[in-house]
């Protein structure tokens, strides 16, 4: 079994052929789907998916670094009215982009402390974006740290120095895709040595497409690839990889 902690299989672009996404998914026993929302326009279609497979498609709730404008005090009003009305498995994804567009930095740091403070509150799990910000939102996570706090780092693709950091916090994995298939990123010598024991399987769907589809869309069935090149990192069996990052989906996500 597999679980796909981080995909966007609610998109617009999925939208035609989505019994064909899932049935995909589900003949290479993906188990669960984790949805991350955006921002409040995501949200309609989120709900819509999440009810249509309940209990294989699973919402998140959150407003993403990359989506944090002018309005995002109204925006996190609307976040959390909704997570006050339906079950969610985490708050997410949040967190900080600096890649594209540093002008909004501090409205994403107050964006991001909020709904740390929301998951809190919730004591469910934050799933975090970091692009260009991995030790400034490692330090405020471990800042903001108690024994409700626990979550993903997404995408993670820091240094090995970065994964302790994030290991010794306690409580939080790292999320790995379709990055550790890369030829030249560098990301499988950075895996080799974190543990198993701190990683989930993810696709970012339909971003970071893994070899050998890259340059396509992605999807949660691409999955398998994932864990086919994380099995050769670590020289154990898919089925071990399978089973230790589908374990450590459920202690994160607590379902």
């Amino acid at each position: 079994m597999l679980i796909d902690t981080h995909t966007h299989l609610y998109l617009p672009e999925f939208h035609e052929e989505m019994e064909s996404y899932i049935d995909r998914c589900k003949k290479q026993n993906i188990s669960k789907l984790y949805l991350p929302n955006i921002d409040s326009s995501s949200i309609d279609d989120v709900h819509k998916l999440a009810d249509h497979y309940p209990g294989y498609c699973i919402p998140m709730m959150g407003l993403h670094p990359c989506y944090v404008k002018e309005d995002y005090a109204d925006q996190l009003s609307i976040i959390e009215n909704n997570l006050e009305k339906r079950k969610y498995a985490a708050v997410g994804e949040i967190g900080i982009d600096l890649h594209w567009d540093k002008s909004f930095e501090k409205h994403q740091i107050d964006a991001f402390r909020r709904q740390i403070n929301m998951a809190k509150n919730y004591k469910i799990p934050i799933v975090i974006h970091s692009r260009e910000a991995q030790d400034l939102t490692i330090e405020i996570v471990k800042e903001m740290k108690d024994h409700n706090l626990r979550g993903i780092f997404h995408c993670f693709s820091g240094s090995i120095d970065q994964a302790k950091e994030i290991m010794n916090i306690g409580d939080f994995y790292m999320g790995i895709g379709g990055v550790l298939t890369y030829k030249n990123s560098g990301l499988d010598k950075v895996v080799a040595g974190i543990p198993l024991s701190h990683l989930v399987l993810e696709t970012d769907a339909p971003y970071l497409t893994p070899t050998p589809h890259r340059g396509k869309k992605n999807e949660s069935s691409y999955i398998t690839y994932v864990a086919e090149k994380l099995a050769l990192v670590k020289n154990m069996s898919v089925e071990e990889i399978g089973r230790v990052t589908s374990e450590n989906a459920v202690k994160v996500f607590q379902d």
